[in-house]
């Protein structure tokens, strides 16, 4: 039996091959939209890619099943529950699948989501007893699935159905079991997530502290205590994926485009992201645009920053930072980008057209400030676990979901200085101010790392 687990950087997703060379055959569970590694394996390996599996409806990126079947024809499989729009064979409880030496048995697990299943994998060639299970969202290393995301209205039904397939039907199973889950550190489909790829059903039954309630009522109240923000990206990912995703080739075409051109685009709607980092997005930047770095987990930043319909251009250093960018763009769903600016913000002061600045203040000139009683704002936008386990004093605090999505109770010529765990996210709400007519906004280079390092006291 061949098996591989593949990797999404930023978005914490995990896709996997199983196959079997022998038979030249293989499935893929899970695949991401940017196909492309999948038929390096399948070349390489010898294995024609004959199906596609989602163990459920994703939330957090679009999938490639769309992309696969178009190409080589694979069929498209996913529970019986998940009433998708496009053409694919449905799954249920007790169904098996044979792969050469690789037996796929299929478990009906919902909770994460009301379609939801598991997937006992069997090396045939090595015994008749299953190897691991792919658990999609339900359970990961160190935490289980949230149960939110298809709505208030079933969450109830949800925590039962969540509770059940953990402690019943996972419950089952022998301690020995490897688990492969959909998502690793970095995805918002859970809270605390390990940087571990894979565990054990025994490892995850003595450590996972969700799988250690002895009844119901205390699981129930500790999922419901708070929940992870929830982007602006996920219902139209959701959406997307009911559909099938668009094909990639019929997204609008990539072009370089001339300041005028540029700004015409900006003048009829266009959203403008800048993916350059903090320093040069602080010197000169164009109005109204919104920086979010080219960093691991951008994807879930733009999620949470532009709505996911809108009509995209990019401010990059490079063509190859525009390929990464509309690569990020695509997982989520955001296919609407129109191109960038040929010459970078160089060729947008060469043409004289208007720029502002979003000053990086250092530790060290917030605090002189607040020795010299200067008036300003101190905005931390960390999350409140960030807040309690430290912060300056004299900080209003307001998460950085809560400031994208309903703004700051301050006046707008007030001077104020946002400030986040290292400087990231503090440029993006700091933009986002800027774009909405606060003209005196500044970001703590380094934040709350730097105040600490510089010595200097979190209360």
């Amino acid at each position: 039996m061949y098996f591989k687990q593949l990797t999404t950087e930023g978005l914490g997703c995990y896709s996997y091959v199983i196959g079997c060379l022998a038979a030249g055959e293989m499935v893929i569970v899970d695949p991401r939209r940017d196909v492309q590694e999948y038929f390096d394996i399948s070349r390489e390996e010898g294995m024609k890619i004959t199906k596609v599996i989602n163990t459920h409806v994703h939330a957090d990126h679009v999938g490639g099943e769309q992309e696969l079947r178009s190409i080589v024809g694979a069929e498209l499989m996913i529970h019986e529950n998940a009433d998708v729009g496009y053409v694919h064979t449905p799954i249920a409880e007790g169904d098996s699948l044979t792969v050469g030496n690789a037996k796929l048995d299929f478990l009906y697990t919902p909770g994460h989501t009301p379609n939801a299943i598991s997937i006992l994998v069997t090396d045939i060639a090595r015994g008749n007893e299953p190897w691991m299970i792919l658990t999609g969202d339900l359970l990961f290393v160190g935490d289980i699935g949230r149960p939110d995301l298809p709505g208030n209205e079933i969450l109830d039904e949800q925590v039962a159905n969540l509770y059940d397939s953990l402690y019943n039907k996972l419950g089952n199973l022998p301690d020995y079991l490897e688990v492969f889950p959909a998502h690793g550190q970095g995805s918002l489909c859970g809270k605390g997530m390990s940087a571990k790829p894979s565990s054990t059903l025994g490892y995850e039954r003595r450590y996972n502290p969700m799988l250690g309630f002895k009844d119901f009522d205390s699981f129930k109240k500790k999922v419901m205590e708070s929940f992870p923000s929830r982007p602006k990206s996920f219902t139209h990912i959701i959406n997307t994926n009911f559909q099938g995703a668009p094909l990639l080739e019929r997204c609008p075409l990539d072009r370089a485009m001339n300041p005028e051109k540029f700004r015409q685009m900006i003048d009829n709607g266009c959203t403008v992201i800048d993916v350059r980092d903090a320093a040069g997005f602080g010197g000169f930047h164009i109005p109204g645009s919104i920086n979010i770095g080219l960093e691991k987990q951008l994807a879930n930043w733009v999620g949470m920053a532009v709505e996911p319909d809108s009509d995209l251009l990019l401010v990059v250093n490079s063509r190859q930072d525009y390929d990464r960018m509309c690569t990020e763009l695509h997982r989520i769903g955001y296919d609407r980008i129109f191109g960038y600016l040929h010459g970078g913000i160089s060729a947008w002061l060469l043409a004289g057209y208007p720029v502002e600045s979003l000053a990086q203040k250092s530790a060290e000139d917030l605090r002189r400030a607040f020795e010299e009683k200067k008036d300003f704002v101190l905005l931390d936008v960390r999350t409140p676990a960030e807040w309690q386990n430290g912060h300056i004093q004299g900080a209003i605090h307001k998460p950085f979901a809560q400031v994208l999505d309903e703004g700051i109770d301050v006046d707008k010529e007030t001077p104020i200085i946002v400030m986040c765990g290292s400087g990231y996210r503090s440029n993006i709400a700091g933009s986002s101010l800027q774009s909405n007519g606060y003209r005196n906004v500044c970001s703590l280079a380094g934040g709350a790392i730097a105040w600490a390092r510089s010595g200097f006291k979190l209360s």
